[in-house]
């Protein structure tokens, strides 16, 4: 099979029929072989029975239906395990993403060795009240991942099927697909401009929420990517920085006493100094941290998947 298209979605039964009639006029343009594979993620509108209408007239049309809303992430994934196309293209249902983009991605894919190929809807029509804090958030994923690509959020992506085959999205990760793939050794990233269309059915599902949800996430997948089989690498260094600096503050503290009752000259005890209990302070959260890595490294080595390392190719 040629190509899986795989759609997220949460309450778009009336764009369904439009983009199936779409995402087939493409495929069969271009005489490609196809799924599309519907994932309604709890929807609470007529999303799964016209999902199983569009599947009645078109075999290619596959579903999963959630019993309650999930995530994105969680939908995404999902259809990953399910795909069984050479390229997989994911797309939102609301008809924003253009079905026309799908033969150059996989051309992208195909023919350009790309392992990943994200969307760049470089005109939107959204409000200044999306795109602003948008361009804030890819300009961070840049400098923290690595990867420049200007949307890292866009829904319309394109991947080889070892790509999605070998990672996992969870959480809220969907975001940083491009960050997960390189993390698992795919580093070939490219982009595409695509047409962003507007909406022309319902809501959108998204809150500014997600804004801040993204940097938490963006900086959880930054630490994994890092230090998540050598904690202490982390945890270690600065608790041990932190310790030596309380430790080294204590004895100027108390060689600070010690050197003005020699000279005579006025001093205070030692336990009448803030800076004593700030010096043992640090000491103690020093001592934790350095802990919490050795805990982390335990954990760390005593996981099923500490050698589980990805192997490109073997011979002989």
């Amino acid at each position: 099979m040629d190509i899986s298209v795989i759609v997220p979605l949460y309450n778009e039964a009336e764009s369904l029929p439009e983009l199936t009639d779409w995402i087939e006029r493409v495929m069969n343009d271009n005489n490609f072989t196809y799924e599309i594979l519907f994932i309604n993620d709890g929807s609470t509108d007529e999303s799964w029975e016209v999902i199983k209408e569009l599947q009645a007239k078109n075999a290619c049309v596959k579903g999963v239906c959630f019993r309650r809303n999930y995530g994105k992430s969680p939908a995404l994934n999902t259809g990953f395990q399910r795909a069984q196309g050479d390229v997989v293209i994911t797309m939102d249902a609301d008809l924003q993403d253009s079905p026309d983009e799908i033969p150059e991605l996989y051309r992208m894919i195909t023919k350009d060795g790309y392992d990943l190929v994200s969307g760049w809807k470089k005109k939107r029509y959204d409000p200044l009240s999306k795109t602003i804090p948008t361009k804030l958030f890819n300009a961070t994923a840049r400098a923290v991942s690595g990867i420049y690509l200007h949307d890292f959020n866009c829904g319309l992506k394109a991947y080889r099927k070892k790509v999605v085959k070998h990672i996992e999205v969870y959480g809220d990760m969907h975001r940083y697909i491009p960050f997960l793939a390189k993390v698992a050794g795919f580093k070939k990233i490219g982009e595409k401009v695509v047409q962003h269309q507007a909406r022309k059915y319902g809501v959108t599902k998204f809150g500014l929420n997600r804004f801040v949800n993204g940097y938490l996430d963006l900086a959880t997948l930054w630490f994994q990517s890092k230090f998540g089989i050598k904690p202490m690498h982390f945890f270690g260094l600065l608790g041990s920085l932190m310790f030596l600096l309380g430790f080294i503050s204590v004895i100027v503290v108390g060689a600070t006493k010690l050197y003005n009752m020699h000279s005579g000259n006025h001093y205070i005890l030692v336990t009448d100094s803030p800076y004593f209990y700030l010096s043992l302070t640090a000491m103690i959260l020093g001592t934790q941290l350095f802990l919490t890595g050795f805990i982390g490294e335990l954990i760390a080595r005593n996981s099923p998947e500490r050698n589980n390392y990805e192997i490109e190719e073997e011979i002989g």
